[in-house]
């Protein structure tokens, strides 16, 4: 089998950079995967310019790019290695610019993480949604003492992990939450995440006033801990193209109660393995917070009821799989043509869950 490369040349550690992490040690398994970048953790396995430079000229090589620049590092890398496959993840559920879609006909295959991907970007895609390692995200033996761990005081945690953007919904939990917190004096809410700038100026105008209550926890490099210290993980987002936090949180047995996008009711059953509001409803977040706090029991037990779904659907294993296949068929039509013309003459995109 060809070599495979997961660029990361992103500045910041974000979800992407999450992903790339979960999925090329399970890649690796089977294929020879390795990344180059940087901003990764150290035990993953690299490859220096120098020894790929070499390669791509005399064997196949598949590119798996995940943003634009990567991606266009590795149009100017198949001017060097004929051989060398593209593929191209789109992340965001957002319309693509003119210059994405230019830019995204010259992969070789496109894979978007739902159908509201592949229908934004309008173009032929495989649907590979991502999975999680479940030996990392698992529930806590005891969650009480991982929340004690933690150092907040109280006995029950309810976060929202992410970026703090007003995008992302911050605002209509601390909205929600305010009146609950002097009610259930046992819990404490917490927003793990980086705020910068004008946001970090917006969050903390909102914060006023709760003081201990609640806790800005900002950027966290290490999240395991906080999914299994939360008894509820609150992800209000107004938009997302697929987001790791829902699957983590859930394979750690958090209740996650998510505003409805489109792509969750296919992982959250509403009342068994999580609970939905739609996006931007303060008043039906706060009756769903406002009813598991007062019943931390029943959140604990749709936390374990979540972990269990996530442990026979979401692991990183079927993500990989799906990709592997990806991969081969591309290598094996080499010489009939791109992967991208390959696609669009098929009808439907291919999908894996």
């Amino acid at each position: 089998m060809s070599l495979v490369i997961h660029p990361h040349f992103h500045r910041r550690y974000t979800g992407v950079s999450r992903h790339v992490e979960n999925v090329v040690p399970e890649l690796a398994r089977e294929l020879e995967t390795r990344i180059i970048g940087s901003h990764l953790g150290s035990s993953m396995p690299r490859i220096r310019w120098g020894e790929l430079l070499g390669r791509i000229r005399r064997e196949p090589v598949v590119w798996h790019a995940h943003r634009n620049n990567e991606l266009l590092v590795g149009v100017l890398l198949r001017l060097l290695g004929r051989q060398v496959k593209l593929v191209f993840t789109r992340h965001t559920a957002r319309a693509p610019t003119a210059y994405t879609r230019w830019l995204a006909r010259s992969a070789d295959a496109l894979v978007a993480l739902t159908n509201e991907v592949a229908e934004a970007m309008a173009m032929p895609s495989t649907i590979v949604g991502h999975g999680v390692d479940l030996g990392r995200f698992q529930p806590p033996v005891d969650r009480d003492e991982a929340w004690r761990k933690l150092g907040f005081g109280g006995r029950y945690g309810v976060g929202v992990v992410g970026r703090i953007r007003k995008e992302k919904g911050q605002g209509d939990f601390i909205e929600a939450i305010r009146p609950l917190l002097p009610v259930y004096p046992e819990w404490r809410a917490v927003l793990v995440g980086l705020a910068k700038g004008p946001d970090k100026q917006w969050v903390d105008s909102l914060s006023d006033g709760l003081g201990e209550r609640l806790v800005l926890a900002g950027e966290q490099s290490v999240i395991q801990p906080w999914y299994q210290g939360f008894t509820l993980l609150v992800h209000p987002s107004y938009v997302e193209g697929y987001s790791l936090v829902h699957v983590e949180a859930m394979a750690s047995g958090c209740c996650v109660v998510a505003s409805r996008l489109k792509y969750l009711d296919t992982l959250i059953e509403h009342g068994r393995t999580g609970f939905f509001f739609e996006p931007g409803d303060v008043k039906g977040l706060r009756e769903l917070l406002d009813m598991l706090m007062r019943e931390p029991e029943r959140a604990r037990e749709v936390g374990r009821n979540a972990a269990e779904h996530a442990r026979t659907r979401c692991g990183i294993e079927h993500e990989a799989h799906a990709l592997r296949d990806l991969y081969l068929s591309l290598l094996r039509e080499s010489g009939s043509g791109s992967g991208q013309h390959r696609l669009a003459e098929g009808s439907t995109a291919g999908e894996h869950r």
